[in-house]
């Protein structure tokens, strides 16, 4: 026996290789845009999380060059060390007055952020409750904890009370996404809050995929309901709507300062690059200058929703720019992604262990910069694939 071996004898991947059934890993040779080249050829962008279509925008992609001209390439260290840049700390009281917390703490990815947080603030006897289609970051935040991950139902507020109740008088966090990943609902954060506040837990809120998309100048999830007060820790992350690569804790102070000493993901991990920083600023004031976009990436989302639920297609309980197309089984949404694909739309197919094996979909996500001409073109592909099909 080796170690080795499950390594030798995994062959799922390789099979679905060989059947052209693999949707992994596919090469792409141009900036991320509403068009980009994978493996070659020309394809529609309709699997993108870059939701306001910053990364291609001359003044990110400037502030990242002027950065890197000054400050180099990476900063040789940790934030703890050597690795602070002045750069990091004006981005961190951006990011804390963009969601209206006492201050900030910048990881080099969301995952670490996720992880750092969680990981560091939830002790031994502590509880962690978290929505049972909460992002895998949040699941390993838990497992790194020495405390107890509690799981309820999705978007069940009585199964929530009933995990609460079941530890009432225990310390515990509730964490959630604002808006989850594949299913594309927002979570119910009045109901959340009301209950924390019942049973005397914390809140926190991912605001991955709800940063630049809800809320006040896109401040997420928390900021769209009035809960920023409610809410003890904001996490966000840059390699969505800001563009670039990294991740944020923000909260306040005293909890702030807690994890700059107490964080393993942050104190272990050399610090944000300079010119993902610079980016990711130079993308936090145009989203602020320019809410145009935000309503622009309203407007496509509520165009695709309209005609997708038109052609006949189950789009779940989505209603923001990710939109799940429910197909049923793996097969089906195997050969959905491989017809696009040929059609030239790139769009992502979601198969177990993601989903339960009969709730296969194709995930769309779509962008303030598609054009209503784009939007038509795979509008078209999507009609013609699935009456072939026979999903509509």
């Amino acid at each position: 026996m080796s170690i080795l071996d499950k390594c030798y004898n995994f062959t799922e991947a390789r099979k679905a290789m060989a059947l052209g059934y693999y949707p992994y890993f596919r090469e792409i040779s141009s900036k991320q845009d509403t068009e980009v080249i994978c493996n070659g050829k020309k394809m529609l962008m309709m699997g993108s999380n870059s939701y306001l279509g910053l990364t291609t925008h001359p003044k990110v992609i400037e502030a990242g060059v002027q950065a890197l001209k000054k400050y180099g390439s990476g900063c040789a260290g940790s934030r703890f060390l050597n690795g602070t840049l002045d750069l990091h700390l004006q981005l961190e009281i951006e990011l804390a007055r963009l969601v209206g917390k006492e201050a900030a703490l910048a990881y080099p990815t969301g995952y670490q952020a996720n992880l750092g947080c969680i990981s560091a603030m939830v002790a031994k006897n502590e509880f962690i409750v978290i929505d049972k289609y909460d992002h895998a970051s949040i699941i390993d935040g838990c497992m790194l904890s020495d405390g107890t991950m509690v799981r309820y139902n999705h978007n069940d507020m009585a199964s929530l009370e009933r995990c609460l109740q079941k530890i009432d008088g225990k310390a515990a966090l509730i964490v959630v996404d604002g808006i989850f990943s594949m299913e594309g609902d927002i979570a119910n954060l009045p109901e959340i809050a009301v209950l924390a506040k019942k049973h005397n837990a914390n809140l926190m809120v991912d605001e991955a995929h709800s940063l630049g998309v809800l809320g006040d100048k896109g401040a997420g999830a928390a900021a769209h309901f009035g809960l920023t007060k409610e809410t003890d820790f904001i996490m966000g992350t840059f390699s969505k709507s800001l563009a670039s690569v990294g991740g944020f804790i923000a909260a306040d102070e005293p909890l702030i300062h807690y994890l700059k000493h107490k964080s393993r993901a942050l104190i272990f991990s050399a610090s944000l690059p300079p010119s993902s920083t610079a980016s990711v600023l130079a993308a936090i004031k145009i989203m602020e200058e320019e809410p145009e976009r935000i309503a622009r990436l309203w407007e496509n989302t509520n165009y695709m929703m309209a005609e997708f639920k038109a052609m006949g297609y189950d789009t779940g309980t989505s209603c923001t720019p990710v939109i799940p197309l429910h197909v049923g089984d793996m097969m089906h949404a195997f050969n959905m992604w491989a017809r696009l694909g040929e059609e030239g739309v790139f769009i992502n197919p979601i198969i177990p262990p993601a989903v339960p094996p009969s709730s296969c979909l194709i995930r769309c996500s779509f962008m303030a910069t598609h054009t209503r001409a784009q939007l038509d073109m795979a509008l078209d592909k999507f009609r013609m694939i699935g009456k072939e099909l026979k999903i509509i």
